[in-house]
């Protein structure tokens, strides 16, 4: 059975209070003791928690409940998880409507952690749904009725710089004795991060103008858009949980061949079935793995948010320029 990604089910969320009521809870004072003093947090999801590192440092101790190669559209919450949630004196979560289900396993949880969105102060991306599919003004359709918000703001890394001044302010606020070691973190971290814009910008322009398009399973990568030059048109809208109409495959494929878009993409968090067909019917190759949602586990090559960003540029970059 698939989640939404705005809630869980009362069935689960039902059987998740039962399994707390039956499991002991760490405290938050018992979690600060088995961590030596450090300021327990917890992250919604793998990339977040990335970030959250990289300002805290060495006076944090982080959970993430959304791990590497982990799907948050569709995600669980365990009783597990509610034991993390209830230790923490501060939780990150991306807002945005990204984690639907994190209200219920605030409630369920019984935590007195202070919620910081990371994603407040970004320019928000509105896009038109119809329920899967998202068109990027070519062949439009009628249907598209309602607008829905992107919450990948990640994939622009300006949006991240922003991630990343709500994370200080929200460490400063729990742990005000670190507020140096946060500042100094920030600072050097966002120094990273300006280069890693540079270069992605770089990379991008060295792609020929005429193929700059972009096919990958869902539409994660709006803000790599706005924010780097290259198109993304993807069969599923925002969230993995929704499925791919007939219609807008056999759109996609008629766009493909018009327009001649020499690769399509296959994602960490996505089955790989739907793009392999679009690149059977199409003749287009398909590029190496990019990563929209999550990370990849330590030995991959995106297991920070740097990582990630320098992994789908250069995937990108390979595949368009040959």
């Amino acid at each position: 059975m698939k989640l939404s990604r705005r809630t869980f089910s009362h069935f689960a969320a039902a059987s998740l209070l039962l399994a707390l009521v039956a499991a002991p809870i760490a405290t938050p004072a018992a979690a600060q003791t088995d961590t030596s003093a450090k300021l327990p947090v917890v992250a919604s999801f793998s990339i977040l928690g990335d970030l959250v590192k990289n300002v805290g440092g060495d006076r944090v101790a982080i959970s993430t409940l959304v791990g590497p190669d982990g799907d948050a559209h569709v995600f669980q919450p365990a009783p597990a998880d509610a034991k993390k949630m209830a230790a923490a004196k501060v939780v990150f979560v991306n807002g945005l409507g990204f984690e639907g289900w994190m209200d219920r396993l605030a409630k369920a949880s019984g935590t007195s952690a202070a919620v910081v969105v990371a994603a407040k102060g970004v320019t928000a991306r509105e896009m038109e749904e119809e329920g899967h599919g998202h068109d990027h003004g070519k062949e439009a359709q009628a249907g598209h009725d309602h607008e829905e918000t992107d919450p990948h703001a990640w994939q622009s890394v300006a949006n991240a710089e922003i991630y990343v001044a709500n994370i200080r302010d929200g460490l400063i606020a729990a742990d005000p004795a670190g507020k140096a070691t946060y500042e100094a973190n920030a600072v050097a971290y966002l120094a990273r991060l300006q280069a890693l814009d540079t270069e992605i910008k770089a990379a991008v322009a060295r792609i020929p103008a005429d193929k700059r398009r972009v096919i990958t399973s869902h539409d994660a990568f709006g803000y790599f858009e706005g924010a780097y030059g290259l198109e993304f048109i993807a069969p599923q809208g925002v969230s993995t949980e929704a499925e791919a109409s007939a219609k807008d495959v056999a759109r996609i494929i008629r766009q493909i061949k018009a327009e001649k878009i020499p690769a399509v993409f296959m994602e960490n968090i996505s089955d790989p079935r739907l793009i392999k067909r679009i690149a059977n019917e199409t003749g287009a190759k398909i590029g190496g793995t990019v990563f929209s949602d999550a990370l990849s586990d330590d030995k991959g090559p995106a297991a920070t948010y740097i990582d990630m960003m320098q992994n789908n540029i250069r995937e990108f970059s390979a595949a368009l320029s040959s």
